[in-house]
């Protein structure tokens, strides 16, 4: 393929990138999206590897390579659960902050590249590399950090060292020192001393850097470490000089960041404030072991048949998922019981806050597979001002995303963050299978309420009873 053939298909791939976003941005269109995703990647993957920049002898190489990663991400794909997938691309993320990583290495011993640039061409070259690499080590090493916490190999709690931000700032300075002295380096062998410790110290900021993240802020850590490894394939398109992964690169880093500041902003949070930690604790302690006032008020629980009644008799019912539905795989015994409520006459809808479960999106994705219609699941935004109006709430493994403590006590750790406010419903029914606090570590005040229900249970049994006396009614 000569280059003006691929010049030509990068650019088709990089406008196939640009809509596939688009797609994404609506639930209606997502299928499209990651359809023109997908070929838009083809086109990117095919190019590049019958282009002029890499030999036929190499082709074979790398075709084994594909076929070996492309069998893995297929069994991967076959075998995670829907409730995996948060770990699985925190995992993802790594593998890309990883080959950022290595290709900036390849890159700098590469005699070719060596030769072939000189004076400020060289010293840019030598930045490229320094940042690629940075970044790509601190993707890879947070981004196996949030896979730990995700699937529960890590506890949720904050790792605050002392003097954390003075260790972070001295690694930072330490890391633009020897920056100076990787691109003043006259020779492969004197630079590649700064390069690894500057790789160390990377490794090393990425896991505190997470491990000081609390476990209510994952959601962000994923949308964050997403931005970052769009940046480290941005990084890598520059040290390659390919414009196509420098395009998708920024596509992706842009992308992340902007998800990332919704994130915090339906958090109520400051970006800055999250990557400095402190924030959640997966083992918090609760107020009781503070010393501070318990919520007040008598738990009142009741039985599938009695929910079932609850749902049957109302006009107006909004359905609040949480991880625990995700957890129990109840998803799609939620859409059983919507369909028959809708069937009956009462108006079903979801309401859906953005940073439930625990990645961006999670709780859409779960009710997409269940294919619950798209019409009725809605935003935060969206559907809180309709509580008042509402006969039944029923949240299903939600909490701390429909705590009032984020609007009635200043002095509560999730103060400021909006929440859905069930607790004005009429009646509003909670599903979990304990009284625990949520993965912030939080009491929650709505069990307590007067109007609040338990139904106490694993999530996917206790919606199978009361589909079942719905449908015996």
């Amino acid at each position: 393929m000569s280059e003006s053939l691929t010049i030509v298909a990068y650019l088709g791939a990089a406008i196939l990138f640009i809509l596939s976003l688009g797609g994404l941005s609506n639930p209606e269109t997502a299928r499209r999206g990651n359809f023109y995703g997908v070929i838009g990647m083809a086109i990117a993957v095919l190019a590049t590897v019958l282009g002029p920049r890499v030999a036929a002898a190499g082709i074979p190489w790398i075709v084994g390579a594909m076929v070996v990663g492309g069998g893995i991400g297929l069994y991967a794909a076959r075998v995670v659960k829907m409730t995996q997938m948060p770990e699985l691309v925190a995992l993802m993320h790594s593998l890309v902050g990883l080959a950022a990583a290595l290709v900036g290495y390849a890159s700098y011993i590469d005699p070719a590249a060596a030769a072939h640039f000189t004076g400020a061409e060289k010293t840019i070259h030598d930045i490229e590399i320094y940042v690629g690499i940075l970044i790509g080590v601190v993707t890879f090493s947070g981004s196996l950090v949030a896979f730990g916490k995700l699937s529960g190999k890590i506890g949720g709690k904050p790792l605050l060292l002392p003097g954390r931000h003075l260790l972070n700032l001295i690694g930072l300075l330490v890391v633009i020192y020897f920056g100076v002295q990787f691109v003043r380096a006259e020779s492969m062998d004197a630079g590649v001393t700064p390069l690894i410790v500057m790789t160390v110290i990377a490794f090393l900021f990425g896991l505190h850097m997470v491990m000081a993240i609390g476990g209510a802020d994952m959601p962000v850590v994923v949308s964050m470490l997403n931005s970052y490894s769009g940046w480290a394939a941005a990084a890598t398109g520059f040290m390659l000089s390919n414009d196509l992964l420098i395009v998708t690169g920024a596509l992706v880093g842009s992308s992340g960041a902007i998800l990332s500041y919704i994130m915090c902003r339906a958090m109520n949070r400051n970006f800055i404030s999250v990557i400095a930690g402190g924030f959640g604790s997966g083992a918090g302690k609760t107020a009781a072991a503070k010393g501070e006032a318990q919520p007040a008020g008598e738990v009142v629980a009741v039985t599938a048949a009695e929910t079932a009644e609850l749902l049957r008799e109302a006009k107006n019912v909004i359905i609040v998922p949480g991880y625990g539905m995700a957890v129990a795989q109840a998803q799609h015994i939620v859409n059983e019981i919507t369909q028959i409520l809708r069937e009956k006459g009462v108006n079903v809808r979801f309401g859906i806050h953005p940073v439930a479960g625990r990645m961006p999106g999670h709780m859409n994705v779960l009710l997409a597979e269940a294919k619950v219609p798209y019409d009725i699941v809605m935003e935060m935004d969206e559907i809180n001002e309709d509580f008042p109006d509402t006969d039944v709430a029923m949240v299903i493994g939600a909490n701390d995303i429909v705590n009032p403590s984020a609007m009635e006590d200043p002095g509560s750790p999730i103060a400021g963050m909006p929440v859905l406010e069930v607790w004005k419903a009429k009646t509003s029914i909670v599903m979990k299978r304990s009284m625990a606090s949520g993965y912030a570590g939080v009491d929650n005040p709505l069990f307590y309420k007067d109007n609040n229900r338990m139904l106490f249970g694993d999530a996917k049994k206790m919606l199978e009873e009361v589909l079942v006396a719905l449908k015996t009614a």
